[in-house]
């Protein structure tokens, strides 16, 4: 039986990120067990070149097995193409509203960035000093 992607006309943009990060999500893990076997695996294996870059490659292919598996289930399907019908009902902000709500928060952010700075130096003085501050 080949492979048949279920409703395989709807949802194709959600689908096509999850499995694009699901595929970023697998080469970095199969990239950490990569570092770990070159590490750990002694130089005079007579196999280590194939245990520290098969090991991985296999990973990766059984990780993206199942990622394929199960983004293709009835019910993670029709959960990612709901998701893309409801994003196109999102009223998304115009540019003017992005920059000035991007201001707001970088300034809120700065704000309490100081006010953590100053309490933090206030109670590193006051503890330097003896203080009994409660």
């Amino acid at each position: 039986m080949p492979f048949q992607l279920y409703k395989s006309g709807q949802g194709r943009y959600v689908r096509g990120g999850t499995a694009i990060a699901a595929g970023l999500v697998a080469l970095v893990v199969c990239y950490y067990v990569w570092g770990l076997l070159s590490r750990h695996v002694p130089d005079d294996f007579a196999y280590k070149v194939y245990v520290v870059y098969a090991a991985p490659a296999v990973l990766f292919a059984v990780l993206a097995g199942v990622t394929a598996y199960y983004m293709n289930r009835p019910k993670a399907g029709d959960f990612l193409i709901a998701t893309e019908s409801e994003m196109k009902k999102v009223s998304w902000s115009n540019k003017a509203e992005l920059v000035g709500s991007t201001i707001v928060v970088i300034v809120t952010v700065l704000l309490l960035a100081l006010f953590i700075y100053v309490a933090d130096n206030v109670i590193i003085v006051a503890l330097a000093r003896g203080l009994d501050l409660w």
